[in-house]
């Protein structure tokens, strides 16, 4: 068992009492159910997941301090960074926008980096990060962490005539011609 209270079984993961972290299981599977054992003694029992990557949680498998961490659900993040301003909010709504419980962790990150660089500051982070087209939390630390959000800017569709998609665009003919100058 992982130590995240989860078995895998098909790269589908099912939660089981955190008071078994460590121990050795047996697992029991059905077209339609999952069923956990510690020895004969059955521990857990879960519908059959659909497809790979799909976690099913009970939150009672989980330990005090992981229901703590699943009381700031996707709402609360989402409130906190209504407060922070749009920017964030959108970044965090991008985050959760799937897989949710797997991104939780990462969208309370980028809040929790508010305490040590301010909502402003953080508000300027998150906007480069969309800008970027990178709304992740390693991305907003490290536009922080590097003071990249109090420099300005720069808007990629006035200063290049392909539009603020083409950041690595140049005409076909500079690929061929060896005279053409390279941006």
């Amino acid at each position: 068992m992982h130590r995240d209270c989860h078995v895998a079984h098909a790269r589908i993961l099912y939660s089981v009492p955190f008071t078994l972290v460590g121990k050795t299981l047996w697992l029991r599977c059905t077209d339609g159910s999952v069923s956990i054992y510690e020895d004969y003694r059955q521990v857990a029992a879960h519908r059959r997941g659909q497809r790979p990557g799909e976690r099913i949680t009970v939150r009672d498998h989980l330990p005090p301090q992981a229901l703590q961490f699943l009381a700031h659900d996707r709402q609360w993040c989402l409130a906190q960074a209504g407060e922070v301003g749009s920017a964030c909010h959108e970044l965090i709504a991008h985050l959760l926008n799937d897989r949710i419980l797997e991104r939780l962790r990462a969208a309370q990150g980028v809040l929790r980096l508010k305490e040590a660089y301010g909502a402003q500051r953080l508000e300027a982070a998150c906007g480069r990060a969309l800008h970027h087209a990178s709304p992740y939390y390693r991305t907003v630390k490290t536009i922080l962490a590097g003071n990249h959000d109090k420099t300005p800017l720069i808007n990629a569709a006035q200063d290049s005539p392909y539009g603020a998609d083409a950041r690595f665009v140049r005409p076909a003919h500079s690929l061929f011609d060896p005279d053409a100058t390279r941006h």
